[in-house]
């Protein structure tokens, strides 16, 4: 402390001293005062331009100690850089790279810890010819030997489209050879350290510890007596030498193959130190594995109470599962709270387990422990059938496919004690998967395999009768049924509910909804007590259309059903509701809704019945059905996959964001929020914490897509949501997994649509015309196909090419749509560009698509397409026609502000031009239903109505009105509206103001508004609802 005081004094005296610098860091880092010190070695390596040795080591050393071990590399390398030879630089670079090794191991880059362990081998094996004699040199080559023995990740070569078992088994006896060789390798560098310093105890427990891991993987060679007690005699021999050490004693009691020494190692450490949690948790595993349940959860209850970052006692306290003392999702977050802390590969096949009885399987957790279980454990057939249930769970077949293979590879190879069971598991899910990929004619021949064995049991019966089902043979599933049900009397409860809900679905669609329904009816009472099965019943009579056996449902399945399940039973009623109707889909989707609003009442907190309720909302194509689905939804991150064809909370928010008829900008500069719930900035988040969850869910990326293209167009395509949604449509166009989930032809067209006006707005013509000649190549109805030519046209339009945009919108006529917008978008590119298209055609379809609708959502469409006439009248000059064109627009559709705010403001122009009153009470009265029915306070229009009162002579209304245009504006933008309220137009006298001559200010000010309120007809025309579903249509990318 006083050289340090001292030290201070000095440096304030000779603050450019590089010696005084070092010196205070030396003195700091003696003290403990590990940040101090670095900062002044930092401060001696500046004033001396880089070149003190010294520092930078001693920095390096301070650095790895608090655990920056990669600013620690970057001083031992630049210490290296000017003395190449140092040793000290070269143990401390070796260290530090063993450290950040261990970080990139916890964290799951095995492959980048082994790397980094290669290059720390390399160094401290340079440096033995020059430092032989120095125990803790060959201590440090031990350590980095034992760690890539623990970490050398295994990984197959690729060569050739399917995986072999011989290429398999060398792959993997080349990786186990390497990581044998390591802990041999590590166990004689700490004997050589041992020799050279053997009052070192430490060494001893070292070469005990890499002798357990080489027996462990020489455990199918025979080892003699000597091998096998040597981590017990060394652990001894430390004990001999620091016998009051209590992480010895736990050494012995690991390394130990007797019982009674391990108890009284593990006891003895406990006694020397009772707060030693890694003690009690071995302790728990040995009184666990002796069957002392009650001792192990006291062990480990009294481990983790100490120390809650140790993993061993979540492990043991996860394996409770097993008898009945925790229920599984317990056990799973303790397990994948040990997965977290130690990525160990017998805890990750731990968690594995756990996932499937818990249903966690579709967790991202959950596939990297089994994806890095693999890696740590290829011989392991366990681990691959693992892998193979958790690539199944996401649909990846394929890769669930080789996974299963390589688990049979396994059994052949390294496993041949494997039970029967064990070889019949897999080989089931490998059948079910070849089933579930489309081989149907491998997944019969692996339950031939299995058939000939004797092994088919009731799963594998299952798989076999769905196999040949897919496959035609209708008769052989029929007798496999038989087989089934006749098997289900000798089934426990839960095995036979879900054997007779299979049988149902296979007869439904074998013999018809007459053969299912007998089976339901025969079916035992208890049985139908399980949810699966009553499901399954369910579905089958609600599919009766019939009616037979209504009667039946409701009367007895009701009683079946818990308060948890009666939300299944509701649903299923609100889709027999629905198809009753038949053609009329309309009146179908009014009816479920009604029910489901009513069944919500009773069931509030059912997710099901929400996202139920919420899809046919979007489904009826309403003005504000986006608003009033997106006010269903629970989004609870944690809710469980939904099941097949239901649609989740995420992507029903996804649809209702793209089908907001509003504007939902947050940048004012760019147009004016109209939106009440903000999809734009609340919806994109969800999204993207959604991908961020399941990055391998192509309909998170599908959705987050859609939206921010959605917020592009909104504000007028910025550079940097182009550049993002380019990355994003890059990765989704060219992901050509071994998913089942691809994208669907639709789906692919919109992205391929989005990324061609993307391209379109950023000057890249070309790609723009390759990704849109790309889409007409897809196989989409010509409804969709239409948006794709008119996509084309618009490029052609953006180029000059007249003679191309013609022939494009030639054949969008030829080809015609069901969506509105189509229509409406070719008739504003005719208008704009004065194409010789028939409008009274485009008229006709346009009706045509009208039919179907209700009364409202035909006022709104007829009312944008009489706006949009409205729009040529402007650009013709031909006011009077579009006064007539609007004021049609306002009558069919009142209660539209921005319908009227355009007519008011045309109005305000004729009155001018034609100093005619009648106009200004026509404008009057327009701009004031706008000043009404807008849901927030917009620009301009108080101002219009304000000129309009005071050309009539109301003065006090032409002064409230022009309060309420300055409260109008957004709080950053009073200083555009106070400098147009002072112009000089506002300084008119009343008097003046009387003068329906008002001058050019109206007609700057009907341009400003007219561009404003095309902005608000975007935002109107944004996206409506795909017919027959809830998803965006392809007309997305035109606005």
């Amino acid at each position: 402390m006083d050289a340090a005081q001292s030290l201070q004094h000095a440096v304030r005296g000779y603050p450019t001293c590089a010696d005084l610098w070092e010196a205070l860091g030396l003195a700091y880092q003696r003290l403990g005062m590990f940040t101090a010190a670095v900062k002044s070695y930092g401060r001696a390596i500046e004033l001396e331009g880089g070149s003190r040795v010294f520092s930078l080591i001693e920095s390096g050393n301070v650095l790895s100690l608090l655990g920056s071990f990669r600013k620690g590399v970057e001083q031992f390398r630049l210490a290296l850089v000017i003395a190449p030879e140092n040793l000290a630089a070269h143990y401390g670079l070796a260290s530090a790279l063993l450290g950040m090794s261990k970080e990139c191991v916890n964290s799951g880059a095995f492959k980048w810890g082994a790397s980094l362990l290669e290059e720390a081998s390399d160094i401290v094996r340079g440096c033995l010819h020059l430092a032989g004699n120095i125990s803790s040199m060959w201590k440090l080559y031990g350590d980095i030997q034992f760690a890539y023995a623990k970490c050398h990740p295994w990984a197959i070569e690729m060569k050739c489209t399917e995986i072999n078992e011989e290429s398999f088994t060398a792959s993997v006896l080349s990786w186990k050879k390497k990581c044998c060789s390591a802990a041999r390798c590590a166990k004689r560098l700490y004997q050589k350290a041992l020799h050279l310093a053997p009052w070192e105890a430490n060494l001893s427990s070292d070469v005990a510890i890499s002798q357990d891991l080489f027996c462990s993987w020489e455990e199918e060679i025979a080892l003699d007596e000597h091998d096998l007690q040597l981590a017990e005699k060394m652990s001894l021999g430390a004990l001999m030498i620091e016998g009051n050490n209590d992480e010895f004693w736990v050494k012995l009691g690991c390394s130990s193959k007797n019982k009674a020494l391990q108890q009284h190692a593990l006891i003895r450490a406990l006694q020397l130190d009772i707060s030693n949690a890694t003690a009690w948790a071995y302790l728990g595993k040995l009184y666990k594995k002796h069957g002392h349940n009650l001792l192990a959860k006291q062990a480990f209850d009294r481990a983790r109470s100490i120390d809650p970052s140790l993993a061993l006692p979540w492990a043991g306290m996860s394996t409770y599962v097993h008898d009945g003392e925790c229920s599984p999702d317990e056990a799973y977050e303790s397990c994948l709270r040990a997965v977290q802390t130690l990525p160990v590969a017998e805890f990750q096949m731990a968690l594995g387990q756990l996932a499937l009885l818990s249903g966690h399987l579709h967790s991202s957790a959950v596939y990297a422990a089994a994806k890095h279980a693999v890696q740590r454990a290829p011989h392991s057939p366990e681990a691959h059938n693992l892998h193979g249930l958790v690539s199944e769970a996401r649909k990846d077949y394929h890769s669930a496919i080789d996974a299963y293979k390589m688990a049979m590879y396994c059994i052949n190879s390294f496993a041949k004690t494997a039970s029967q069971s064990d070889y019949s598991d897999i080989r089931v899910n490998l059948a079910r998967s070849l089933c579930k990929a489309g081989h149907v004619l491998d997944a019969i021949h692996e339950c031939g395999i299995l058939q000939s064995e004797g092994l088919l049991d009731c799963m594998g019966l299952q798989v076999y009768a769905v196999t040949l089902y897919r496959l035609g043979k209708n008769d052989e599933a029929l007798l496999v049924t038989k087989k089934l049900v006749e098997m289900v009397s000798s089934m426990n409860w839960t095995s036979g509910a879900a054997t007779l809900a299979l049988v149902c679905k296979l007869l439904y669609h074998i013999s018809g909804q007459e053969t299912a329904a007998a089976m339901v009816l025969s079916s035992p009472r208890e049985l139908l007590q399980n949810s699966k099965l009553s499901t399954v019943a369910c579905l089958v009579t609600v599919l009766d259309l019939s009616g037979v056996h209504r009667l039946f449902f409701q009367s007895s399945f009701q009683k079946l059903f818990s308060h948890e399940d009666a939300p299944i039973l509701h649903s299923l009623l609100a889709k027999g509701i629905q198809i009753s109707h038949g053609t009329d889909l309309n009146l179908g989707i009014k009816n479920a809704s009604l029910y489901l609003r009513r069944v919500l009442h009773m069931y509030p907190d059912s997710n099901l019945i929400r996202n139920q309720l919420a899809f046919l909302l979007l489904s009826s194509r309403g003005p504000t059905a986006s608003h009033t689905a997106i006010r269903c939804i629970d989004m609870d991150p944690h809710a469980q996959p939904v099941a097949k064809g239901s649609k989740s909370a995420f992507e029903i928010l996804g649809s209702a964001a793209v089908s907001c008829y509003d504007c939902c900008t947050s940048k004012s500069k760019l147009s004016f929020q109209t939106c009440k719930h903000k999809f734009g900035t609340s919806s994109i988040q969800q999204l993207q914490r959604w991908l961020h969850r399941y990055p391998w869910n192509r309909k998170a990326r599908y959705f987050l897509i859609l939206n921010l293209f959605q917020k592009a167009r909104e504000e007028r395509y910025p550079r940097h949501l182009c550049d993002n949604l380019g990355r994003q449509l890059t990765v989704a166009l060219n992901d050509q997994g071994n998913h089942v989930e691809i994208y669907s032809s639709y789906q692919k067209f919109q992205l391929l649509l989005c990324a061609s006006e993307i391209s379109l707005q950023i000057g890249a013509s070309s790609d723009s015309k390759a990704y849109a000649t790309s889409a007409l190549g897809i196989p989409v109805p010509n409804s969709v196909l239409f948006f794709g030519h008119l996509q084309l046209g618009r490029i052609h339009a953006a180029s000059g090419n007249m003679a191309g945009l013609r022939e494009e919108c030639s054949q969008c006529l030829q080809l015609g749509t069901n969506f509105e917008i189509g229509w409406i978008s070719l008739k504003m590119i005719g208008t704009r560009y004065k194409l010789q298209i028939s409008m009274d055609e485009i008229d006709a379809y346009f009706e045509a698509c009208l039919k179907e609708k209700d009364e409202n959502s035909q006022s709104m469409w007829r009312a944008i397409i009489a706006l949009v006439d409205g729009q040529g009248f402007i650009l013709d000059n031909d006011l009077d026609k579009a006064e007539q064109a609007l004021a049609h627009a306002c009558s069919i559709w009142d209660e539209d502000s921005c319908l009227h705010l355009v007519h008011g403001a045309i109005c305000l122009e004729l009155a001018r031009q034609r100093s005619g009153s009648q106009f200004l009470s026509q404008a009057s009265e327009s701009l004031s239903k706008a000043q009404e029915n807008s849901d927030s306070r917009l620009p301009f229009v108080s101002a219009l109505l304000a000129q309009a009162e005071a050309s009539l002579g109301a003065k006090a209304k032409w002064e409230r009105n022009l309060q309420l245009e300055w409260m109008s504006w957004p709080p950053g933008y009073t200083g555009n509206a106070s400098s147009v309220l002072n112009g000089g137009w506002w300084r008119l006298s009343l008097a003046s103001a009387m003068d329906i001559h008002v001058g050019l200010g109206v007609i700057i000010r009907l341009v400003t508004c007219l561009f404003w309120v095309w902005s608000c007809l975007l935002g109107l025309l944004g996206l409506q609802v795909r017919s027959g579903s809830t998803w965006p249509g392809p007309y997305l990318v035109w606005f």
